[in-house]
């Protein structure tokens, strides 16, 4: 079963001066210069491309690691490639204020673990923390901080635990 406590560093989006950047659409993610690319291991040197300040995320990213994001992030589209691209490079969570429905749908429908957590870039941390979260209570703790999000939903939880939402309709007919 994986793990329903990730560990790893976190990185805070921001704009040039530290302040959260809401309403990343999907084109900031993921531009649609690159929708031809269909190797998923492929595109995560592709992300944030379009997102100012981000350009070099995808050489400085490590397997583990955790975006932290503001309000909205995902709007747009419905862009398979704006999660797809931060699965390639190994980010193991989005923590955010809110998601874009369809961007949220997606993740979730990927595996990828979404944490909504309102007022969390008020909570103290900071880019290059370590931070150990946990998907079924909502409970972000570092070594300064600790932060109550929303836990995930337990279907959300489920479809996580078996890879993604094909995986888990085969578990439910078996």
């Amino acid at each position: 079963m994986k793990p329903e406590i990730l560990e790893g560093r976190i990185w805070l989006i921001t704009d040039g001066e530290g302040k959260r950047l809401d309403d990343i659409d999907t084109d900031m993610i993921f531009h649609n210069r690159w929708l031809y690319i269909t190797d998923v291991k492929e595109m995560g040197k592709y992300a944030f491309g379009n997102t100012e300040g981000w350009e070099d995320f995808p050489e400085k990213a490590k397997e583990g690691d955790i975006l932290v994001v503001g309000r909205n992030f995902g709007a747009g589209s419905s862009r398979q490639q704006a999660v797809d691209c931060f699965r390639a490079l190994g980010i193991q969570a989005v923590v955010g204020e809110s998601f874009g429905a369809i961007y949220k749908r997606n993740a979730i429908n990927s595996g990828m673990p979404l944490v909504e957590a309102p007022g969390i870039f008020e909570s103290g941390l900071k880019s290059g923390d370590t931070v150990k979260i946990n998907l079924r209570t909502g409970e972000i703790t570092s070594r300064n901080v600790g932060f109550k999000a929303r836990p995930m939903p337990s279907v959300s939880l489920d479809i996580y635990h078996a890879g993604d939402l094909f995986a888990y309709a085969e578990k439910l007919k078996g």
